[in-house]
């Protein structure tokens, strides 16, 4: 392990080490200066502090820290409150959309909620439990594979080394915090952007439910010379088609969390390359250690990314083509629901799409996150496969939708006829007429 990289345990001698109830050691005039630097940045301090004494656990995710960061991220754009007039607009579109969807899935209605238009800090405070699930995974594959390292590198060494055993959970932490900072800030961004509690086109409500951004919407619509009333019916369509299928498949929370596991568990920390990319950045002037804005960078930035495994491709395809299949699913259902009632639907399709290949949510998530970047030619193929299927029989499509099992690979989008074929027995043949 490089001796001059990295971090190292605080000295158990002398009295100025001593804490205060704040957890910030007394006698140390930089320590304030520090402690804010880098608390600005996301870093939660006192779980640090915790890794270098000894005293802290693996490392955490902490949900309120990703809170205050997608809040603070969301102050710089700013957010309108609700009206009663925007209430009754929405609920009004969340009414029409429900009843054209019934004869669109065989997922029954949810019905339409009281408060079916929020805020943009309202959307944050909805999903922030669904967000902190999803990306837990990672903190856990983080802190299994620092220990890892930390292990192979002192038995190479052959030597002990004081402190060792706090180090990966130092690390850890640091992680963990700078995960939760591209988060929040993900998280806070997509609160300026997305139109409801569904648009991301992931189960991150429970139970799930129905609503959209009043001030979002009305970004959304400007400068499309579509009448409003139609937009806020197109918008609630996908809304209802998501939350049905997302409150209708129970398993498809751990499926996708099971995922993210998998990816997580291939997490291998080589620390010798870790050490080249730091001296060339360093070098370069790119890192600067006194500098902890710099440190940071060098995190988000990639530039210390553990190499991607083989298990950990396998598992991000999985993730894809899920994402890709449920993205898929949600237009099919949207268009035959609308059938010819909205004159605007094709140039509606066209600016999701078109919005979806540029900003997707999802996209801006796991690109941040694991660097997975979601084909939107897979989720254009998945609709055509959703489509083929519901014209044999609306019940097979969401029949599909019972298993994890059940659900098509990326070989089977070619011939939707004989992957659904493969799914029914010889008696249930009948059921493809």
């Amino acid at each position: 392990m490089s001796r001059n990289f990295g971090f190292v345990p605080p000295s158990d001698s002398g009295s100025n080490n001593s804490e205060n109830e704040d957890g910030n050691p007394e006698g140390n005039p930089n320590f304030a200066e520090i402690f804010k630097q880098f608390s600005g940045m996301g870093l939660d301090i006192k779980s640090l502090i915790a890794s270098l004494s000894g005293s802290g656990t693996a490392a955490n995710l902490s949900r309120d820290l990703i809170r205050d960061i997608s809040r603070k991220t969301l102050s710089a754009h700013g957010e309108l409150p609700v009206g009663l007039t925007d209430l009754n607009q929405i609920r009004e579109a969340f009414t029409i959309a429900d009843l054209w969807v019934d004869g669109a899935t065989t997922f029954p209605s949810l019905g339409i909620p009281e408060n079916c238009a929020m805020g943009r800090g309202e959307w944050i405070d909805a999903s922030i439990t669904g967000w902190h699930e999803l990306a837990k995974p990672l903190i856990d594959g983080l802190s299994e594979g620092m220990a890892k390292a930390i292990t192979t590198e002192t038995t190479a060494a052959e030597m002990p080394i004081p402190g060792i055993g706090n180090i990966a959970g130092v690390m850890s932490t640091f992680m963990s915090s700078m995960i939760a900072t591209q988060l929040g800030q993900t998280i806070g961004n997509l609160a300026t952007t997305l139109t409801g509690a569904n648009d991301v086109a992931l189960p991150l409500l429970k139970p799930a439910r129905t609503f959209l951004i009043a001030q979002n919407v009305a970004k959304w619509s400007d400068g499309l010379e579509i009448p409003e009333a139609e937009v806020r019916i197109f918008l609630a369509l996908r809304e209802i088609s998501a939350a049905r299928l997302f409150a209708h498949t129970p398993w498809l929370t751990q499926y996708l969390e099971s995922t993210i596991t998998a990816y997580g568990k291939g997490i291998r920390i080589d620390f010798s390359a870790i050490q080249e990319q730091a001296q060339e950045a360093l070098a370069s002037g790119e890192l600067d250690p006194a500098n902890p804005e710099s440190i940071s960078h060098a995190l988000t930035s990639g530039m210390f990314t553990p190499e991607e495994t083989q298990a950990q491709s396998n598992a991000l395809a999985k993730l894809e083509m899920v994402l890709a299949l449920i993205e898929g699913w949600i237009d099919q259902v949207v268009v035959d629901a609308a059938g010819d009632r909205l004159p605007s639907l094709l140039k509606l399709r066209e600016t999701q799409t078109r919005r979806r290949a540029t900003q997707s949510p999802t996209q801006q998530l796991f690109a941040s996150l694991v660097g997975l970047e979601v084909s939107p030619r897979t989720a254009r193929e998945c609709a055509v496969f959703w489509r083929e299927i519901g014209e044999i029989k609306a019940e097979n499509r969401d029949r599909l939708w019972e298993d994890a099992v059940l659900l098509p690979e990326q070989k089977d989008l070619a011939d939707p006829i004989k992957f659904l074929k493969s799914t029914i027995v010889p008696d249930d043949l009948s059921g493809l007429i």
